[in-house]
């Protein structure tokens, strides 16, 4: 790499920097390690250099290999922890009860012991430890730095459950992968199942969507897209249950944190009702998808509770299957939506 000219201090003449990396061995705490190491080259002179930044570059790449060998986090890694909390050094060390230049060092020269790896690794893996080290600790932050803490461990925190969450709404599909005359033709998209339920809590024409009346408006969406393409839109699922159809793992699905419900006291029961969102985009529906939305949409919108699974319970699809078991497809050519 090749650089703007300077004095060069080999030769002490004006001339273009060269920057060469070199393959270099050492032994560090009694482990030999190999690392890339950088240096300036003076070619009037034929020689090399490494300036202070350099020296210290060269340094952590030597430590950093010597914690990749012995399985310890690198300085990178330490940062992009901290990173995801978007916390201060010195504040993350009062977190951890620390001293506040621990983190500091970690993330340059000073290589780690096992214990403090350890505690990192789980900080990493864990952001409801995080919140709750965070709440502990909110005396000594300021009101401005807990605040962003407060909002970056939760978004994290958020989005670590939603993967664990998918992670067992797959593990249920896993088995129906195959299935094409219970999925419908399509294999199950999560992401297309939240832009689903977005549209349909998002439309004006759509009044008191609460769990009941959006598991059928999601079956009835599925079975038309089948109905007039040979496919559906989720891959989702659905069982005949009292109610109507109910997808499999509807339980885990709202509660991903991109759903927002709120649970409203009936004296005689809670509902669960699905709320707008935010989300106005849908990337994951396609023209045709938002089609048989829409046509589902004006069928029901407005429709109550009651309406709708009176409805469902005179579909083929609810008459010919035994409770419990899956629903299939083929019945949605006899659907009453069209």
């Amino acid at each position: 790499m090749n650089n703007a000219s300077y004095i060069c201090p080999c030769c002490m003449e004006n001339h273009v920097k060269k920057i060469i990396k070199v393959k270099e061995s050492n032994i560090f705490k009694g482990v030999s390690v190999d690392y890339e190491a950088e240096y300036t080259y003076c070619s009037v002179a034929d020689e090399t250099y490494a300036d202070e930044q350099q020296l210290s570059s060269n340094d952590i790449a030597m430590k950093n290999a010597y914690r990749l060998k012995t399985g310890l986090l690198t300085s990178e890694q330490i940062a992009d922890i901290r990173s995801k909390y978007d916390i201060s050094q010195a504040d993350l060390c009062l977190l951890l009860g620390w001293g506040l230049k621990t983190i500091t060092r970690y993330e340059s020269h000073q290589v780690q012991d096992i214990a403090h790896d350890t505690i990192l690794r789980k900080l990493d893996n864990d952001p409801e430890w995080f919140l709750e080290l965070l709440k502990t600790s909110k005396d000594s932050i300021s009101v401005s730095a807990y605040a962003k803490y407060l909002e970056a461990g939760t978004l994290y925190f958020e989005k670590d459950h939603d993967n664990y969450l998918k992670s067992a709404i797959m593990s249920k599909y896993a088995r129906f992968q195959n299935r094409s005359d219970v999925n419908g033709n399509k294999e199950l998209s999560i992401d297309v199942v939240i832009d689903m339920i977005h549209y349909y809590a998002n439309s004006p024409k759509v009044s008191n969507l609460f769990l009941v009346k959006l598991l059928k408006m999601l079956w009835y969406a599925d079975a038309l897209s089948y109905k007039r393409y040979g496919h559906a839109i989720s891959g989702l699922v659905y069982r005949c249950i009292q109610m109507g159809a109910a997808p499999v793992a509807y339980e885990t699905i709202i509660d991903l944190s991109s759903i927002k419900i709120e649970e409203i006291d009936f004296g005689d029961g809670i509902g669960q009702k699905i709320l707008p969102s935010k989300n106005k985009d849908y990337p994951n529906l396609s023209a045709e998808d938002k089609k048989v939305l829409d046509s589902i949409i004006m069928q029901f919108g407005k429709a109550s509770k009651k309406e709708l699974v009176e409805t469902m319970h005179n579909e083929d699809a609810y008459k010919k299957t035994k409770p419990k078991e899956n629903i299939v497809f083929e019945y949605a050519k006899s659907l009453s939506v069209s």
